[in-house]
């Protein structure tokens, strides 16, 4: 067993890196990967989990609200544009693509491919307040997860939901609705900030 250092990165730590912006109370375990540290801005309370990949390339962004958590060996593709907004939640393993490879054939695939040979999906991801995304789930290019939806372990999501919404299954279906009491919780946690 390989026994890591300091395990968690402060602001302090992640500032002096060369981020676009940290903001206070922010954790990135030491094992995440990186890149595009200059395109990645990170707001207040935030943790970032061990073996998370944070991919930001030439033109991408990934903005990050503030209470955030970003659970371990979750995937995040921002070369489209990737932004959580408060109080959002990936749970372990998901994935999320804001730039996807075209599957049908008609054209060559992977990076190491020149453009001109291939043809990708790409459309920013907009994860919305109050979201929380299950483990293990995917979440496509140009999906936007409305306030408030949940998102059931193993989902596929490749069409944007419905606020205040449960979803699961794949692709994703609308299960019920999620109640709203939690918007009580936030302002008391505010009020007490």
């Amino acid at each position: 067993m390989k026994v890591l250092g300091k395990s968690f990165l402060d602001s302090q730590a992640l500032r002096s890196l060369g981020f676009k912006a940290v903001g206070e109370d922010v954790q990135v375990h030491e094992t995440a990967n990186i890149v595009g540290l200059e395109r990645v801005a990170i707001g207040d309370h935030v943790r970032i989990d061990a073996f998370v990949n944070l991919v930001c390339g030439k033109a991408g962004r990934l903005t990050l609200g503030s209470h955030i958590h970003i659970g371990a060996q979750c995937h995040i593709g921002a070369a489209a544009g990737v932004t959580m907004e408060d109080f959002s939640t990936l749970a372990q393993g998901c994935r999320l693509y804001s730039v996807s490879d075209d599957y049908s054939g008609e054209t060559l695939t992977n990076p190491t491919v020149p453009e001109e040979h291939r043809r990708s999906e790409s459309g920013a991801v907009r994860i919305g307040r109050h979201v929380i995304v299950g483990s293990g789930s995917v979440i496509l290019p140009g999906v936007t997860l409305g306030e408030g939806t949940a998102v059931g372990a193993l989902t596929l999501v490749r069409q944007s939901t419905e606020p205040w919404t449960i979803y699961a299954g794949c692709p994703a279906r609308p299960v019920k609705a999620r109640s709203k009491k939690l918007l009580d919780a936030e302002r008391r946690l505010l009020g007490n900030l």
